[in-house]
């Protein structure tokens, strides 16, 4: 091999690897630790009467780290934001409903670089407690951006803090 097509492919190769690490699978979203001492945004109950009880049925409680209260209160989330949606199943005892155990774990984080195909926001769902089992990645842009894209003017966010 030629002096010239050697320094041309040491040149090219480390360009044609960054392409290849930036098509191949999308960044993932890290499991947000200590999401339960950040602020508590609302919390919801959906029960047996919905249709979509069998999905989503439980006790939902939405938790946003300081970042994600700048959007909140500006209508705009910075890069750093993250956004936890935590479902609970319900218990029933003596009249009294309580926490159960954890469905799953929705998560948005906001970088605008990693996750510019999903409006700066990577998507993750985590299974029960697990800090690994994941079921959206990587389909986040269809799974969970399709349909976050019908709040665009909001940042793709649904709800609003509840003061």
């Amino acid at each position: 091999m030629s002096i010239l097509k050697l320094s041309l492919l040491v040149a090219i190769a480390p360009l044609c690897w960054g392409a290849l690490v930036k098509t191949g699978s999308p960044e993932k979203v890290p499991y947000p630790e200590g999401y339960r001492r950040w602020t508590h945004v609302r919390s919801g109950l959906t029960g047996p009467e919905s249709p979509d009880y069998q999905l989503t049925g439980g006790l939902h409680h939405i938790y946003a780290n300081d970042k994600a209260m700048e959007g909140y209160e500006g209508g705009r989330f910075p890069d750093g934001s993250v956004i936890v949606y935590d479902l609970l199943k319900v218990q029933t005892k003596d009249g009294v409903t309580m926490e159960g155990e954890r469905r799953y774990l929705t998560v948005m984080h906001k970088d605008s670089k990693r996750f510019a195909d999903t409006g700066g926001w990577g998507f993750e769902v985590f299974l029960k407690d697990s800090r690994t089992d994941r079921t959206i990645w990587p389909n986040a842009k269809t799974k969970c951006y399709e349909c976050h894209a019908g709040q665009k003017d909001r940042d793709f966010v649904f709800g609003s803090f509840r003061k």
